[in-house]
């Protein structure tokens, strides 16, 4: 570590000196959604949504359910309005998750101090034998005890609902009477009965229960159905449950310590689910996932949260952007995040991509940067606004090097925001500062390099989100509010590493 350090404090003093302008505020770059850029024959580029917020202000947790050729994404909406309500459900609808049509407010939460869903929590959306769209939701009041209760409301289009609180239902002397949230509701055609999964607490470890009901009115506790099996006590939040070409999925977020989202992976309904090798789909920038399907493509959908104060260089905030991953299987059944095609279909105007500063030993050849691995290289770009898709393949790396990509370069051309990829440490990290030797990673998952000959990235950039897919076999979202406006680059700590065709789209 020491050596790394002296390298890159040597190499930051020996960049060339490239003057870089003012430093741009967090503010000045945040409202991107009108931005309009050119490509090469100077035409005017509209721009894309690509990881939406609502209408409302910000999205929460995600609650996706697909119906007769359309996705609807019903989202907790984080109004930070200061009322003493809050959460209310809304609803966004999609059919591909590459446009969005935002219906706003559907659920609102309730109407005084006195009810118990004064605020709203997770929950799910089932089509009933009757016909109806039902509805069950987390309702939490901090004034009650117990605090959180399942409740129910039933519409016939999805954007009119009507509450039945004489529905509520209790957790049990079993279960943890304050942690009794985020019911996921499935039919099960074998025994003719509706299911209900809900995060809560037993013996002091989360786990997910199991009900059953024959009415979608009252139900019975059939028992815990899975167990934390993470070798933690953290509750099991967001639970969906579905089958997929063959296998059945279970998918959860820990709420502690790392805050990931996770899945299992099952031949039958009942289990036993297993954890695949790879149990994660992206980093601690991506929350809350819930699986949907279509019988045809599979997708997770969660949020990646805002920086507290906005600011790039703060933890992460609750609620932000909508993030969606398309799922590929694979023959054993396990799961890998992929670039959404129709996503990638919508960023069709290539842009100029050259290189305005670099180190001296740098090389450039046909769209290509090499760095010699003479200490701290890097080659910047112009800065790119609005939603932009960057790819490349980075090849001839060391299998225990560190390069990677760098955005708002400070004067010595040093990003103070920076991915990369670690080989020393077998991790992909994000740092939200400059000095990443003295910094902890604020994001990071295990991601071996030593196997790849080539590093295959696809990096969406849109609204202060930044979602990377590398090889597809991992996303990794974070919050980079001057990943927009300012100047990006890509770089190497004492390693040779060639980042092979660079192009950007918009």
């Amino acid at each position: 570590m020491q050596r790394l350090n002296a390298l890159v404090l040597v190499g930051i003093l020996a960049v060339a000196s490239v003057g870089c302008g003012a430093e741009k505020t967090n503010e000045e770059v945040v409202d991107t959604v009108e931005t309009k850029e050119e490509n090469y024959l100077g035409e005017s580029i509209e721009d894309h949504v690509i990881f939406p917020a609502s209408v409302e202000g910000l999205v929460g947790d995600t609650m996706p359910f697909y119906d007769d050729g359309t996705y609807n994404v019903f989202y907790l909406a984080d109004q930070r309005d200061g009322k003493q309500g809050y959460h209310p459900w809304g609803l966004i609808k999609t059919t591909d998750f590459s446009s969005y049509e935002d219906k706003g407010v559907v659920i609102n939460y309730g109407e005084s101090v006195e009810d118990q869903d004064i605020a709203l929590g997770t929950g799910s959306v089932i089509k009933g034998k009757d016909g109806q769209y039902h509805a069950f939701y987390t309702g939490h009041n901090d004034m009650f005890e117990p605090k959180e209760a399942v409740m129910h409301a039933v519409s016939s289009d999805m954007e009119n609902w009507e509450k039945i609180p004489e529905d509520t239902l209790y957790a049990g002397d079993n279960y943890a009477q304050n942690d009794f949230r985020d019911p996921y509701v499935y039919y099960v055609e074998s025994d003719g009965l509706y299911n209900m999964l809900v995060a809560t607490r037993k013996d002091n470890i989360g786990v997910i229960a199991r009900f059953t009901s024959d009415d979608l009115k009252s139900w019975e506790d059939a028992g815990v159905f899975f167990e934390n099996d993470m070798g933690t006590d953290s509750n099991l939040e967001c639970p969906s449950l579905l089958t997929y070409k063959g296998k059945w999925y279970l998918a959860f977020s820990d709420q502690w310590p790392d805050r990931l989202v996770h899945y299992r992976i099952a031949d039958s309904i009942d289990g036993p689910f297993t954890i695949p090798d790879q149990d994660i789909f992206d980093c601690n920038g991506f929350y809350a996932g819930r699986m949907e399907t279509d019988g045809d493509n599979l997708y997770v959908v969660g949020w990646n949260g805002t920086k507290k104060k906005h600011t790039d260089s703060e933890d992460y905030d609750w609620g932000g952007n909508m993030v969606t991953h398309l799922l590929r299987q694979n023959e054993d059944g396990s799961l890998f995040p992929v670039l959404n095609p129709k996503v990638e279909e919508l960023f069709s105007n290539e842009l100029a991509v050259e290189p305005l500063k670099m180190t001296e030993t740098t090389s450039v050849e046909e769209g290509s940067i090499s760095f010699a691995g003479d200490q701290y290289e890097m080659a910047g770009f112009k800065d790119l606004l609005g939603s932009y898709l960057i790819k490349t393949t980075i090849k001839e790396f060391d299998k225990d090097g560190m390069f990677g990509f760098c955005f708002n370069t400070n004067d010595e051309n040093v990003g103070r925001l920076n991915i990369i990829f670690n080989g020393a440490t077998n991790r992909i990290e994000f740092y939200n500062g400059e000095n990443i030797m003295e910094r902890k990673a604020q994001s990071y998952v295990d991601f071996d390099i030593s196997g790849s000959d080539q590093l295959d990235v696809s990096m969406l950039v849109s609204d202060g989100v930044v979602c990377m897919y590398v090889n597809e076999k991992m996303a990794f979202t974070t919050r980079m509010y001057m990943a927009q406006g300012s100047d990006w680059g890509v770089f190497g700590v004492g390693t040779k590493v060639k980042f092979d065709n660079i192009r950007a789209y918009k």
